[in-house]
């Protein structure tokens, strides 16, 4: 792995090079092993957060974990193209616009002792400026080399604060065409209800059932571009103990492995159907 520029890194990408690299902030990884009509995203798998903010910050360690999406890159990283949040979302949320992206409040809670300066918001609004910049490189990379890509944009969620039954996985298609990609997310939909997890757990799959797709990754791309399909896919945290902090690293894998089997032929189906 490389550390990189943005300049360097849309460089790359340009020139369609083979790489894997970190920012030069530590603020996002991609990687790219091939360039391929798909692409995999994990925007809120990071935990790093800022020194100079952690005697300002409410919240403790844990309740920012709580509301993080661990270990979502681990389940996709063995596709060819793959970008993550490196950064805690309670710095900066790369799934919402920026004048949104730095939170005063998270989740009920207020989040600073006292108000951040300008300077540390626009320190942390960069990295979110920046990611962007790359997210639009790759994706008009691969729209002009294939036509047409698709998106799968890996997220988790803390099923046993519902006070419901919820599904395993959830697709939110609110802000997408689903008059003219309706068959390809029911196809994702099923696919994924078909997975089989350790310990019994179910694998239920439902659309807009706890959330609707209302990420700025998913807007960011679907605005800018009219080919690409973003499948904003959310697994319930089936694999991780929420309330005791512990990360069940065979489901994690169970996860891993059987995505590598069907994304690709997902994704596969829906180039040959609109190349």
């Amino acid at each position: 792995m490389e550390k990189l520029s943005i300049e360097q890194i849309i460089e790359h990408i340009n020139n369609e090079k083979i790489f894997h690299a970190v920012a030069e902030d530590y603020s996002f990884s991609i990687k790219i092993d091939a360039y391929v009509h798909y692409a995999c995203g994990a925007v809120h798998d990071g935990h790093q957060f800022r020194k100079e903010l952690w005697g300002n910050c409410i919240h403790t360690e844990y309740e920012r974990w709580y509301e993080e999406d661990p270990e979502t890159k681990n389940m996709i990283n063995s596709h060819p193209i793959v970008i993550a949040g490196c950064d805690s979302r309670f710095e900066y949320d790369l799934n919402r616009a920026p004048e949104d992206a730095v939170f005063d409040t998270a989740w009920g809670k207020e989040l600073w002792h006292e108000p951040l300066s300008e300077e540390q918001k626009r320190k942390s609004l960069e990295k979110h400026k920046n990611f962007y910049k790359v997210v639009y490189a790759l994706i008009a990379k691969l729209e002009h080399k294939f036509g047409v890509a698709i998106v799968y944009d890996m997220h988790s969620y803390n099923w046993k604060r519902w006070d419901r039954e919820v599904p395993t996985w959830n697709l939110g298609t609110s802000n997408v065409d689903n008059d003219r990609f309706g068959a390809d997310i029911e196809l994702w939909r099923q696919a994924l209800s078909e997975l089989r997890l350790p310990h019994a757990i179910k694998s239920t799959s439902k659309i807009n059932d706890t959330f609707q797709g209302n990420g700025y990754f998913l807007k960011f791309i679907t605005k800018n571009f009219q080919n690409t399909l973003v499948l904003a896919t959310e697994i319930a945290k089936v694999y991780c103990d929420e309330y005791d902090y512990i990360i069940y690293p065979e489901v994690v894998a169970s996860v891993e492995e059987q995505l590598r089997a069907i994304l690709p032929e997902h994704a596969t189906n829906f180039y040959n159907k609109y190349a």
